[in-house]
């Protein structure tokens, strides 16, 4: 497979010009030269086929030969709000639920929160993003929504309504009384089902109070076994349940 490229303008003609740091990949990872085959993908859906016809010293210009509209997504939409842990262990989680196919990342700010979700750590994560789908061969980048609060998350009935029977709503706990294994497969056989939301709570785990919140707005609380796991291991599991074949 060609080595591929993110393009974040429209691609609405023959020709592209890759600056930032596509183009110094190309050119100073790479050393490309006039005449190579690359795949540029648009973050919304579709991938070209292409082929460099001048490298500068800064960007690279290239005609697109061709395009199509390739999905590698998931049947469900999957939306996974996190409380994200520190460090490296964020780069980690955004790269493997990419991966699996995860829709959307919420950063979850919570009452026993460890890393505050800085808007600058925020577009790290975004470059990991495109990254991670040059990588694996999404077209469609996974969105990293703002920061949101527990408590307001686990109240509103917005994004993922709680009486569409198409849409369902989970948060990972130990106390759970559900499998989250079976939850996930059982989500997955259902032709009508279109979206789910998966929460998972931060190091110290949830606190009584939004574990209650949560059951008292519908939201179903998943176990994933005796052992506790790591936030990230967590996402990874959940993620996939949804997305491995």
């Amino acid at each position: 497979m060609p080595d591929r490229f993110y393009v974040p303008e429209p691609i609405a003609s023959e020709r592209v010009t890759l600056g930032g740091e596509e183009a110094h990949h190309l050119i100073h990872v790479l050393r490309a030269k006039a005449g190579l085959a690359v795949t540029l993908f648009d973050g919304v859906g579709s991938e070209f086929s292409a082929r460099i016809e001048r490298v500068g010293r800064t960007e690279v210009e290239l005609a697109v030969e061709g395009s199509a509209l390739v999905s590698r997504e998931l049947a469900i939409e999957l939306t996974l709000a996190v409380a994200l842990p520190k460090g490296d262990r964020q780069r980690w989680l955004v790269e493997k639920v990419v991966e699996l196919g995860v829709r959307r990342l919420v950063p979850l700010q919570t009452d026993r929160s460890v890393a505050e979700p800085l808007e600058k750590a925020l577009i790290r994560l975004r470059r990991t993003v495109i990254e991670a789908s040059k990588q694996c061969g999404r077209n469609r980048l996974m969105e990293i929504a703002p920061p949101r609060n527990s408590i307001e998350w686990f109240a509103e009935p917005g994004s993922i309504g709680v009486a569409d029977p198409s849409r369902r709503r989970a948060m990972a706990d130990p106390r759970g009384a559900i499998g989250a294994r079976e939850w996930c497969e059982t989500l997955r056989s259902t032709t009508a089902m279109r979206s789910a939301l998966v929460a998972v709570g931060p190091e110290g785990g949830w606190t009584d109070s939004e574990l209650e919140l949560a059951r008292a707005h519908g939201w179903d609380v998943l176990s994933l076994g005796p052992r506790i796991l790591r936030v990230e291991t967590t996402a990874v599991a959940l993620a996939a349940f949804f997305g491995l074949e």
